[in-house]
């Protein structure tokens, strides 16, 4: 055997057949996947070549206009609406809401379970104590059948010691698996931080939004009661008909019948509000806070669609995603290969305690064992290829998560830039709706004209006010939406550590 091995390692045989051992058990250098990255996003672009007066970012018409916040910390982006009840409530949300609680007890399981992983690098040690009492028999002995055995006490002290030698990687795969699992769960973590933040700043602008467009319908009510009092008061006189005084009378409970239906919608969101803060809804209660034409809103900087890929969370999760999946093929491979143990037993056994420690008593044993699969009706091969496979499954969700993330950036890009022109369209649509309404109610006064073109103008004023005040909580919820889009704010990504204790 040693003639043969000298002569395999004279022509060089062994270190090739050494080489080829452990490249095919170890884990494959991972490659990141291919994916297509346009040079900018195709909205920024059309806003760059368009003489179009439409602005990208939400800093349009009768918008006090921002400049990008730039400097504000990415964890706090919401800071740059500079809106004070926005600040406490993201601040409560990120303390109570459950969600987030169920994601931070995540992170600390999948970092326990890279730490156990880790231990197994090193060697694992134990120490024992015990005492035992038995009788054997006269045969065990050696004496004829019948003779009489004392029973006898013997104590024993032992340190035991075991060490898995990571020849073919399998040790070394399965903490990196472990730790990328980790870092998954940490962006998912994120992801859900994230998440939460924009539910929040998106539910507290539809709120205050419902707030504006309640004021608006109330404005609209109080106009139809001064409406039906002034009908009223000409039927009395028979300077009017009956029908324009029941037409009065509808329009006002048309009018109150929407500001129900607008409350209605409050309270639903009050309700969604009081879940993300992570409060009973019953115990909540939100203040009238109305979206007011003068509001800020920051101007969202699109950057680049390769920065997404460094930015998004769930982009981030992705990633990790695959490395644990392309670690976990090493591990799997390394189950076809032999695996070597040493293990080491030494200790103390004397009928009484104080002998244990003597060093008379002492016993000791070493081992190593070298074991590995002969027969396993092709259990190993086959759960290569599930790695494998998974790996595959993990790389196209990687390509969909950024293709995804692109198509989100895009979407809110374009409805800002139309919600920006439709904001100064509808501005000019409320200028001209209110002179209107001034003179038809001059005109119906005067008697020169009738009671249904006051209707009619007074309607299209209604309808037109209450779709620019729609349009303007769309428009902050749009820039919550791009906010989100772009993974957060402009700096440093969030401390899990510092987020949840």
């Amino acid at each position: 055997m040693n003639k043969l091995m000298n002569t395999l390692t004279a022509r060089g045989v062994a270190p090739l057949v050494a080489a080829l051992v452990l490249t095919a058990c170890a884990a494959p250098e991972f490659k990141q996947p291919a994916v297509e990255v346009p040079a900018a996003f195709k909205e920024t672009q059309s806003a760059a070549q368009s003489a179009d007066p439409v602005k990208v970012a939400a800093d349009g018409t009768r918008w006090k206009e921002a400049q990008p916040a730039e400097q504000q910390p990415r964890g706090e982006w919401w800071l740059a609406f500079n809106d004070p009840a926005l600040n406490e409530l993201m601040a409560e949300a990120i303390r109570n809401n459950a969600n987030l609680t169920v994601a931070a007890a995540r992170v600390k399981q999948a970092r326990a379970i890279a730490g156990i992983a880790e231990a197994d690098r090193i060697p694992q040690v134990g120490v024992g104590v015990g005492a035992s009492r038995s009788q054997q028999s006269p045969q065990e002995a050696g004496l004829p059948q019948g003779a009489r055995m004392a029973p006898g006490t013997s104590y024993n002290a032992r340190l035991t010691a075991s060490y898995e030698v990571d020849l073919f990687g399998r040790v070394s795969s399965n903490v990196a698996a472990a730790r990328n699992d980790a870092a998954t769960v940490e962006a998912n973590y994120r992801s859900v931080l994230l998440s939460l933040q924009a539910d929040v700043a998106q539910t507290w602008f539809r709120l205050r939004a419902t707030d504006a467009e309640l004021a608006t319908v109330a404005q609209t009510v109080r106009l139809r009661e001064e409406n039906v009092k002034v009908n009223q008061r000409r039927f009395d006189l028979g300077d009017i008909g009956e029908f324009d005084l029941s037409r009065a009378k509808t329009e006002l409970a048309t009018s109150r019948a929407e500001a129900i239906g607008l409350q209605r919608q409050r309270t639903n969101a009050e309700h969604s509000l009081a879940v993300l803060l992570g409060k009973p809804a019953a115990s909540f209660s939100a203040t009238e806070n109305p979206l007011t034409e003068g509001g800020m809103l920051p101007a969202i900087p699109g950057g680049l669609p390769s920065s997404l890929l460094e930015r998004r969370p769930d982009i981030a999760a992705a990633q990790r995603a695959m490395e644990a999946s392309n670690a976990r093929i090493g591990v799997a491979r390394s189950a076809m290969f032999p695996a070597l143990t040493i293990s080491a037993d030494g200790g103390g056994v004397g009928p009484a305690f104080s002998d244990v420690f003597r060093w008379s008593s002492r016993s000791w044993l070493l081992g190593a064992l070298l074991s590995m699969p002969v027969i396993d009706g092709g259990r190993n091969r086959a759960n290569i290829t599930r790695s494998e496979a998974v790996l595959e499954e993990s790389v196209g969700t990687y390509r969909q998560t950024v293709l995804s993330a692109f198509a989100e950036v895009e979407d809110n890009l374009a409805g800002l830039r139309i919600l920006s022109g439709q904001t100064a369209q509808i501005d000019d649509a409320v200028v001209s709706a209110r002179r209107s309404a001034d003179l038809a109610q001059k005109l119906y006064d005067a008697g020169r004209s009738s009671y249904l073109e006051l209707l009619d103008a007074q309607r299209n004023l209604a309808i037109v006010e209450r779709t620019a005040v729609q349009l303007r909580g769309d428009r902050a919820i749009t820039t919550v939406a791009l906010i989100r889009a772009l993974g957060g704010g402009w700096d440093a990504p969030v401390n899990t550590a510092q987020a949840r204790n």
